[in-house]
């Protein structure tokens, strides 16, 4: 039980360090979740800084979700304790209490913690959503059709029953996090990518 708290409270430390607010604040004085779409993450940078910091951001958070795997994996080596190490760093990247608890949508801390454990499921979800994105252009649509994925393919790809699980609470919290992404793609208002968020 102990091995369990100090490492989703460890993992959702890791988590919880927004590379999106801290560079947007030391290359512009000012706070990305003031812009945009109000998201502190990858996609919100590349609309509203560009394609440099929004790969590097995109980069960091991914090794977020790895560095909270790493974790876990070397305190105890159980492929459960390294789902939930990276579980609780999703959490702590769409919820960081750094930041008042408004943070991203976890896509690309996502995005470190499955391939490191689910590489294969990870793979065909995520091209599932590159597809999608490259015929929509709708980030966050891909986004969703990633997150819904995952479960599915790691169960096929028979990873433990545990990852099943726990990406199960993965989708739902990036449902959550994207609800009003959601909203919009049903009303036909959502931005596409590449186009300027007035």
């Amino acid at each position: 039980m102990g091995e369990a708290l100090w490492i989703g409270v460890l993992s959702y430390l890791i988590g919880s360090i927004s590379f999106s607010y801290w560079m947007t604040r030391i290359l512009h004085g000012t706070d990305i979740r003031k812009h945009g779409s109000g998201n502190a993450g990858a996609t919100n940078m590349l609309r509203v800084v560009g394609k440099g910091p929004a790969l590097i951001v995109f980069l960091l958070d991914m090794l977020k979700g790895m560095a909270a795997v790493g974790l876990a994996w070397a305190w105890t080596g159980e492929p459960t304790w390294m789902m939930m190490g990276g579980v609780a760093a999703i959490i702590g990247h769409n919820w960081p209490v750094f930041l008042g608890f408004r943070g991203g949508k976890g896509i690309a801390t996502t995005i470190g913690v499955t391939v490191l454990l689910t590489l294969s499921a990870a793979l065909a979800a995520g091209t599932l959503a590159i597809l999608t994105i490259a015929f929509t252009r709708y980030v966050s649509l891909g986004s969703l059709i990633f997150a819904a994925g995952l479960p599915i393919a790691i169960f096929l790809f028979d990873y433990p029953s545990s990852y099943v699980t726990l990406s199960l609470v993965i989708t739902l919290m990036a449902f959550i996090r994207h609800a009003s992404n959601i909203k919009r793609l049903v009303q036909g208002t959502e931005s596409k990518l590449g186009a300027k968020k007035p």
